[in-house]
This record gives structure tokens, sequence and C-alpha cells, in this order.
């Protein structure tokens, strides 16, 4: 489904393509140079080539996977690859795909400031986003335009204020949770107005009369894979009504203010410390543990769900912090741990089957 995409792009818009690995990257400015974004979350599956036993078994399976997929030339219908310092296998990456990778293409790197925003963090992301515009230059074949990244923040700017309104009135919506979650996440790949078409018609099919029925829940975790869980969810009679994934929730930014675009680059830097607290970016934790609690209280959740890639260190840091919080809410949860699997085990699913009879005493009436 990508690679066509991809060539369609290409042939009718001239536009290059970049395979970004996740989480945190500006992709305001990869639309503003007209460079399509599609993003490589693994993926998920048995590795495609011999090249994930590279690295130690003990690395993630997203790192694991995206050495042996790119290594499989699989990959070659973009131009370029863009790694995030997400942690520091990822970082890693970007050496180890041309020396055991074989990959020729060039592999670029984005550095983004770690915890509290300083006057020196806040320096050192301009710079860092100067230079991305820069690397990126001879990929689109011309220089960043001030003015398209001014529209492209404004583009971006709407689509996180869809995705904000169909995640906060998901009940309304006549999609299950499957659906929902493979809407927003062809945003990974689609490009940007396109997306915004698919969100917009989602929006507009909200039934204000109608609620979903089922027991709420809230999830938590890096990337929602494999997405039959929530076939399994639904089976088990509940509902997400709140999420804090790395890839969907913690993506979706809410300023803390008016933007000036008058200096888009410290918009983006606005933006950048508006998001929601994620550990991939060093947050507070305890910060993050008053979002999580925010996040449940408001969506009358039930139940936790904490949904982690397995050997994923900066999001285990948090999850012993996590299940205090809980406990000390009197909340239920669940610890569901993977390895980006196609499906989810049987194991898993009548773990979930389970924790969703325990969570169904302490739904609340809303």
């Amino acid at each position: 489904m990508r690679s066509p995409y991809i060539a369609q792009q290409r042939a009718e818009h001239g536009r290059r393509a970049v395979a970004v690995l996740p989480v945190h990257y500006p992709k305001e400015i990869l639309t503003a140079m007209g460079l399509l974004a599609v993003e490589v979350w693994g993926p998920p599956g048995a590795p495609v080539s011999a090249g994930a036993g590279r690295l130690q078994p003990y690395v993630c399976a997203v790192v694991r996977n995206a050495l042996a997929f790119l290594a499989s030339r699989r990959a070659d219908a973009v131009d370029a690859a863009l790694f995030p310092h997400t942690c520091d296998s990822l970082q890693g990456l970007a050496t180890l795909v041309k020396d055991f990778g074989g990959w020729s293409r060039p592999a670029l790197v984005f550095q983004h400031p770690r915890g509290a925003e300083r006057p020196s963090s806040r320096a050192y992301y301009l710079r860092e986003l100067l230079a991305l515009a820069d690397a990126l230059a001879p990929i689109a074949g011309a220089p960043l335009h001030v003015d398209r990244l001014r529209d492209a923040i404004a583009l971006h700017r709407r689509i996180d204020e869809a995705r904000a309104d169909l995640l906060d009135r998901r009940r309304r919506l006549p999609l299950d949770d499957t659906a929902l979650y493979a809407l927003l996440r062809r945003g990974e790949w689609l490009w940007p107005e396109d997306h915004l078409r698919e969100l917009s018609d989602a929006r507009a099919a909200i039934r204000p009369d109608s609620v979903q029925r089922g027991v709420p829940l809230m999830i938590t975790g890096y990337v929602p894979e494999p997405a039959s869980l929530f076939d399994r969810l639904r089976d088990a009679g509940a509902v997400v009504v709140a999420d804090d994934y790395a890839a969907i929730g913690r993506r979706v930014i809410r300023p803390r203010g008016p933007l000036d675009l008058c200096d888009p680059f410290s918009a983006l830097a606005e933006l950048y410390w508006s998001a929601p607290p994620c550990p991939t970016c060093a947050s507070d934790q305890d910060a993050r543990m008053r979002h999580l609690l925010d996040l449940y209280d408001r969506s009358g959740a039930a139940g936790v769900i904490v949904h982690q890639q397995k050997f994923c260190e900066p999001e285990l840091f948090d999850v012993a912090a996590i299940r205090r919080a809980f406990a000390a809410r009197g909340a239920r949860l669940l610890y569901l741990e993977g390895e980006l699997e196609r499906d989810l085990s049987s194991q898993a699913t009548t773990r979930l089957e389970a924790f969703v009879e325990l969570a169904q005493g302490k739904a609340r009436p809303r």
C-alpha cells in the first residue's frame, strides 16, 4: 500500500520520500520542502531479513525490525532515512544501516533536546531545526522557504485539531477502535492534505446523539501493534476512551498559547515543548504522572492498560511510577508486553479478557 502511494506522489507531484524512524521530528519542515514522510515503526512481524541478527537480542523489536527492513531493500522507494534521537539504539541505527545493512541512501539524524525547556535547550533545538532543513535541501532539490514553512505549520495544526477532536469524541464515532487507529496511523505515510481530508470526513460522521457501549479503558504505550489488540478488546466488551501511545496521543499537540508564525522556527520550538509529556524526550516524571491521571479522570476510564514493547528502555523507566500512581488512585492496571507481533497471542488475549471482566465492576457512569 505504501510503495504504490510513494510512487504516485513522485509521479504526480514530483515529491521525494523520506523514511522516518520514531518518534518526534519536525514533520512540518519535510512538508514545507515537498518531502513525503513515511514513518517506519518496525515494521511489525518477524524480521524480513537477517539484518536483525546483527543486533543484540535485548535491543527492542522496533530497532531490530527496522534494520532488517532497511537492509532488505524493501525501503528502496524512499530517497533518504531520518533517525530522531528517540533512544541510543535508534540513534545508533543511523550508522548501523550503512555498516551492517547496506543502506546506500542518505541517513540523517535529528537530535531533539531532553528534559525541561531552558534558554540553552531552546537555542539548541533551533539550531537542530536549521541543520535539518539544510541537510534535507539536497534531497528536496531546493532550500526551505520560510513562507512554505508557515503554511506547513498551519496545515499540521489543522491536522492536530482534527485528531484531538476525534480522540476526545471517539465514543460518538461510527468507527470502532480498530478502524479509528487505522485512520489515525494512515497519517504516518499519507501526504498531510490527503490525511486531513480523511480526518475531516471522519469528524463529519460524529453522531452527538449516539455513544459506543463497552467497558471504558485507557491505554498507554509506545506503538499500537499488533492492531488485533483492539479487535480482542472489542470482543471482550471494552472500548478505549483515552490514549497515551507515543505513536498517537503523545503526538497530538495542544499549544500553550497562540503561535507566532512570524518566526516559524520559534513556533516549532513552542510546539515541541507544548507536547504531552513523553519519556522519549526525558519529560519530568511527576508531570507525566499528573498528565496520565488527568487523562484517566477526564475520560471516565475504568482501568488502564500499559502496553509496552519489550526492552524499550525510555518507556520502561516510567512503568514503576505509573503502577504507583494508579495504585494510589485505586485504578485497575494491566501490564502487557510484546515484541511487534503480527497478532496478539492467546495468552495475552486471555489476560485482556480477564482484565475487562475485573474492570467492568469499576466502570463509572457517563
